[in-house]
């Protein structure tokens, strides 16, 4: 397409207060917005570099810049590998060809028409104490995500029960379990009734998953990144997050939906701490999910307007002017 521009922006979106998690804090979304252009239209795309896969946020744009405005997203997936860069691109590329076309993404893929689903909330990694104040402070918000660190989380889980006895509960270790660690932890977290721990052990030494039994599913994070990966998950996980910014978009991840649902394993459906514009396109995957975290927004000082609407944990879908 002659026709067809692009534009590629960095921005950096204050967090309303600091998001911990085992490998580290941030105060700042930093992310990279595109904008494809055509005949008088616009379709805009959101990504989250992310250092754990030695992404950048200058590195990133650089690579959009380099690859342009695709034509289709065949063309796309053969200039950019997996990750945050070709997430964006893809992402904006469906915004563009939904508009030219007058219908809605899912319509465009043949895909269900999100609908609304709960969402999690996310607890940042803190001392015992401070998490179960966090989760007495929203009452209203039924689905916690807590963040986890190792040592420790024992007393985290319970705690967190023990403040709030009516929520359902999932939790995040970011790799940052020895297999040492493994059964206690796990056992604590069967009694706390999780719903799931996602990524308990480092990727490239997840093994000791699939050599013992599981008293709660197990959800795999940073060992799937693309279709292909899911065939080898089903020795030691029983889900899949599912991430635009780690498959590469939205073609990519509802790739993963179906390998994974073919598998018989369950799907989370989740993001990097980002504004609603990288939200929204993970609202179709979200239809295929057991358990959404798509809270980023609500983990902001201030979104983008227009937002995706959250209301007591409820996520709805995107708006016409947001994306889609």
């Amino acid at each position: 397409m002659t026709d067809r521009t692009i534009r590629v922006a960095i921005e950096s979106w204050p967090l309303a207060q600091p998001f911990v998690i085992a490998r580290g804090a941030k105060t700042e979304a930093r992310v990279i917005v595109v904008t494809l252009s055509q005949g008088g239209v616009e379709g805009r795309g959101e990504c989250v570099p992310y250092a754990r896969y030695g992404e950048t946020a200058e590195a990133t744009a650089a690579a959009i810049e380099a690859a342009g405005a695709p034509a289709s997203h065949g063309d796309l997936a053969r200039l950019l590998p997996p990750g945050a860069a070709r997430n964006a691109l893809d992402c904006a590329l469906f915004d563009l060809e939904a508009k030219l076309a007058g219908v809605p993404v899912a319509q465009l893929m043949k895909r269900p028409e999100p609908g609304a689903r709960e969402t999690c909330f996310t607890l940042s990694l803190d001392t015992p104490e401070a998490m179960a104040e966090a989760a007495r402070q929203v009452p209203q918000l039924k689905l916690l995500k807590l963040k986890l660190g190792g040592a420790g989380d024992d007393e985290r889980m319970r705690m967190v029960r023990a403040a709030r006895p009516d929520a359902r509960l999932v939790g995040d270790a970011n790799e940052a379990w020895t297999v040492e660690l493994l059964d206690p932890l796990l056992a604590v977290a069967a009694e706390c009734r999780f719903e799931t721990i996602e990524q308990p052990l480092p990727a490239d030494d997840d093994g000791a998953l699939g050599t013992r039994d599981r008293p709660l599913p197990i959800c795999a994070d940073e060992s799937a990144h693309v279709a292909s990966d899911i065939t080898a998950l089903v020795d030691r996980y029983d889900a899949v997050n599912i991430k635009l910014d780690k498959a590469g978009g939205l073609t990519e991840a509802l790739a993963m939906a179906d390998a994974a649902r073919a598998a018989g394993l369950d799907i989370m459906a989740g993001s990097m701490v980002s504004t609603s514009l990288g939200v929204a396109p993970a609202m179709l995957v979200a239809q295929y999910a057991r358990w959404v975290d798509l809270d980023g927004p609500l983990l902001l000082a201030k979104d983008r307007e227009p937002g995706i609407v959250i209301h007591d944990g409820i996520i709805e879908p995107a708006q016409r002017g947001l994306w889609g």
